[in-house]
């Protein structure tokens, strides 16, 4: 079999289950495991797969026929252009968190900062800013034990285990003694209810834990409000991403901790998606 006729088979396999991606996750796939970029494929359309490459080929297609999304099937996801491993017990990082980052990025460039990254996930959110602020150092908190494993495997691919430091934890138990530059935070912010309209990629393999905000989306959203008045330093920024249609109301609870915002940037369905706010009375 070429390499024509085995996308073409395994899009089609994909289309019948109303993927829409089809062709596209036939591609990313096959590269993949063939160690090749996509355009290699494209221009070798005729060359022949081998039966053992077909085999891994057949079952990761099967795999996404089943709605498992391809960066966990691949074992990773591309984040500002860096490769992050990911698993079930992390979220798959998005595009839309980017915007977060170029924000902080313009306030921070050159500078040396301590960071803290509330509900870390990946480490992709605390990595990437420290990838791009070399004097920083940071930490990464998060309640699932997987999760701060492949965080810390990220650490090490990225050679930042020198400058990042993963932990176990709630946000409770955050010690007040410790103060930080900066705290971001991308915290589960969906309201228990619209969980069900999620795509089934969603809700039948990322981690509803690292997605469930509560009734109002703002559970995990309003404990780190209120932990980070008592952490931040003087002069210090929350950066947080939320939910859709949340942001009236993420302001008013910012503004009721002594909050102000100083930036919020939209995501490209022209929604508020990230907030950047300093405490009026840091100490």
């Amino acid at each position: 079999m070429n390499l024509e006729i085995a996308i073409k088979k395994a899009s089609n396999i994909l289309k019948s289950k109303n993927i829409h991606s089809h062709e596209l996750d036939a591609q990313v796939i096959l590269s993949d495991i063939m160690g090749v970029e996509r355009e290699y494929l494209i221009a070798n359309d005729e060359k022949k797969i081998s039966k053992k490459i077909i085999r891994k080929y057949i079952s990761a297609i099967r795999r996404r026929k089943n709605r498992e999304p391809v960066a966990y099937i691949l074992g990773k996801k591309e984040f500002w252009s860096y490769d992050f491993l990911v698993n079930s017990n992390t979220l798959v990082p998005r595009v839309e968190t980017e915007l977060l980052i170029y924000k902080i990025i313009n306030f921070y460039r050159n500078k040396k900062i301590k960071i803290l990254d509330i509900g870390t996930g990946s480490g992709c959110i605390l990595l990437t800013i420290l990838k791009e602020l070399p004097l920083s150092e940071g930490v990464g908190i998060d309640i699932s034990s997987g999760a701060i494993e492949i965080a810390k495997l990220n650490s090490k691919n990225l050679s930042l285990e020198s400058r990042s430091n993963f932990k176990i934890s709630d946000i409770d138990k955050c010690n007040n003694s410790l103060k930080y530059d900066l705290i971001v935070s991308n915290p589960p912010y969906i309201p228990t209810a619209n969980i069900k309209n999620l795509s089934k990629d969603i809700t039948k393999y990322e981690p509803l834990i690292a997605l469930d905000g509560g009734i109002d989306g703002l559970d995990l959203i309003k404990k780190v409000i209120y932990k980070s008045s008592h952490l931040l330093k003087r002069n210090g920024l929350l950066a947080l991403e939320i939910g859709y249609n949340q942001y009236r109301e993420v302001l008013r609870l910012l503004e009721k901790s002594k909050f102000k915002e100083i930036c919020k940037e939209y995501d490209y369905n022209s929604n508020v998606r990230c907030i950047i706010s300093t405490k009026l009375d840091n100490y």
